[in-house]
C-alpha cells in the first residue's frame, strides 16, 4: 500500500521534529486537543472514622458447640437423631467473624425467630488465647 508509512519515515519524522508536507499528506492534518484537567483527588479519610467500612461485607457465623462423630455414627443419623454437643445448656454460644472467635452471646427466641444476643465481646488478649486453644 502506497499510503502507510515505512518504520523509517516514522523515525525520519520523529528525529527532526516536524512533519513535513508529506507526513502531512498522508496521515491528513493535525487536529488540536483539547486536555482536561485531572479530578481532585478525594481528601484522605479521617484515621479515626470507620465509615469507609460500613459497606464491607464480613461472614458471621454463630456456634452453639461441636462434636466428634465417626462417619458410621454420621451415615446412622436420620430425621429425629440427637447429637451431643461439647457444651453445657445455657453455656455461652460463640459469634465468630470470619471464622475468628469475637464475642459471645446467649440465644434467645424472638417472634418466633432465634436470635442471639451478644453477652460479651472479647478483648484481643482473649482472642489471641482462644485462638492457640482452637
Amino acid at each position: 500500500m502506497a499510503d502507510e508509512m515505512t518504520q523509517e519515515d516514522i523515525d525520519a519524522l520523529l528525529s527532526s521534529g516536524n512533519l513535513g508536507a508529506e507526513a502531512e499528506a498522508k496521515l491528513g492534518p493535525a487536529q488540536p486537543v483539547a486536555l482536561q484537567k485531572l479530578a481532585e483527588p478525594p481528601p484522605p479519610a479521617d484515621p479515626g472514622s470507620v465509615d469507609m467500612l460500613y459497606d464491607v461485607e464480613l461472614e458471621v457465623k454463630i456456634e452453639l458447640g461441636r462434636a466428634m462423630l465417626s462417619v458410621e455414627d454420621i451415615l446412622r443419623l436420620r430425621e429425629g437423631s440427637i447429637v451431643q454437643l461439647d457444651k453445657d445448656a445455657g453455656a455461652p454460644v460463640e459469634i465468630l467473624i470470619n471464622d475468628r472467635l469475637v464475642a459471645e452471646g446467649e440465644v434467645l427466641v424472638l417472634n418466633d425467630y432465634f436470635c442471639v444476643r451478644v453477652t460479651n465481646i472479647l478483648s484481643n488478649k482473649d482472642r489471641a488465647i482462644n485462638k492457640t486453644m482452637r
